[in-house]
């Protein structure tokens, strides 16, 4: 599989620095150090704000380089809030864009049993190849990857019981067309779940900006599971 090497982008380093001015305020503040702590925190907020724009002008997947964030914390777009909403049954046909290192993945593809099939869609064959070597790592035989774009997924219409992307959507530049994209590989009684953190991911949507945009491309929002600052929500095929 080719492999396409990517540099860290703007906004990942913007993010980075907005993480550290932000602990750096914290610290300030336990020690006592006022200024110091109202600083950091200006830091962090001009840097967050920077991140947020330049996400938007540059948008684009996160590089396989700074794969180790995959593996911090997920609250609260936890796995386990994840099955709760997206609901996979044993048998069942589903897809996850942009599924990284297989956070998600490799437990949605358990719960589907030895008859159903998670299909995982990346643009980086990078991320794609270790989630095959952690899949064949943890024993996951019904896992299938492809190379491709949210843009032109290449399936074929209303062939999936279920479609699922976790802090991916904003790294689309034309979210509206990925939404219209999952909307037609989606069966008729399919669902699809959009996980978001708005405090930590500059690629974030807003809840109300996602619900927008899946409205025009046909879909209805029809559960929200966890805080709007931390979100999954699962759509239906409007009627």
């Amino acid at each position: 599989m080719e492999t396409t090497t990517r540099r860290p982008r703007p906004h990942d380093l913007a993010s980075f620095a907005a993480v550290l001015a932000g602990l750096g305020a914290l610290a300030a503040l336990v020690s006592g150090n006022g200024a110091l702590a109202a600083a950091c925190a200006a830091t962090a907020l001009g840097a967050a704000v920077l991140a947020r724009r330049s996400s938007r002008r540059q948008p684009g997947p996160m590089p396989y380089a700074l794969r180790w964030v995959l593996f911090l914390p997920r609250w609260p777009t936890t796995v386990a809030r994840l099955r709760a909403i997206l609901e996979p049954r044993p048998g069942e046909r589903i897809l996850e864009v942009g599924p990284g290192v297989g956070i998600y993945a490799l437990p949605i593809a358990a719960a589907l049993g030895a008859r159903g099939t998670l299909e995982a869609l990346d643009i980086q064959g990078e991320m794609l190849a270790a989630l095959a070597r952690r899949a064949r790592a943890a024993g996951v035989t019904n896992l299938i990857t492809a190379e491709g774009d949210a843009q032109r997924l290449p399936y074929a219409d209303a062939s999936f019981d279920a479609a699922y992307l976790v802090g991916v959507l904003g790294e689309v530049p034309d979210l509206s067309l990925a939404l219209r994209e999952l909307r037609r590989v989606l069966k008729p009684d399919g669902r699809l779940v959009v996980g978001e953190v708005i405090v930590a991911d500059p690629d974030a949507i807003r809840l109300p900006v996602l619900c927008e945009l899946a409205r025009q491309a046909g879909l209805a929002l029809e559960h929200r599971l966890g805080p709007r600052f931390g979100y999954f929500a699962r759509f239906r095929l409007a009627a």
